[in-house]
């Protein structure tokens, strides 16, 4: 089996992932408030330092276009020279806590364990994070099916 950072390193680069998404990820939800959040979210950075914020209207992309220096000024400092809010898809909304959760969605913690595994190798911490997480849940999900 290769090393799982190499493939993933390989993605990156095709992509043509900039350095700094993540920290700016990190820091959205609480950036732009909960309301914004669930209808705009973070998609990529290019090089030159444009964030493309994928949102769930163009009515949403049209007013966060008026506040984008406000939401600039509140994000990480990682070469972000301006905002552009485009229609695109929005990652699944996460549970509210106490709502029911959907059968299959809990994660052992053999799976968790097996994620940090394979994304062991992996230097960059948030990466290394990252994929540990969508690895557990990827298999969360497999034995799920299984078991139908």
């Amino acid at each position: 089996m290769e090393p799982l950072e190499r493939n993933v390193s390989a993605e990156l680069a095709r992509f043509g992932a900039v350095p700094g998404l993540a920290a700016i990820v990190d820091a959205w939800p609480e950036a732009v408030g909960p309301e914004v959040a669930r209808n705009a979210w973070p998609a990529r950075l290019s090089r030159g330092g444009t964030l493309v914020v994928h949102t769930s209207s163009a009515t949403w992309a049209f007013e966060l276009g008026h506040l984008e220096p406000r939401i600039r000024m509140r994000l990480p400092a990682v070469g972000l020279t301006k905002l552009r809010f485009v229609v695109g898809p929005l990652p699944e909304p996460t549970p509210r806590s106490g709502a029911p959760r959907p059968r299959g969605s809990e994660v052992s913690p053999a799976a968790l364990e097996a994620g940090a595994t394979l994304a062991a190798p992996i230097r960059d911490e948030n990466l290394r994070k990252v994929v540990a997480k969508a690895a557990a849940l990827s298999l969360a999900r497999a034995a799920a099916d299984r078991s139908l």
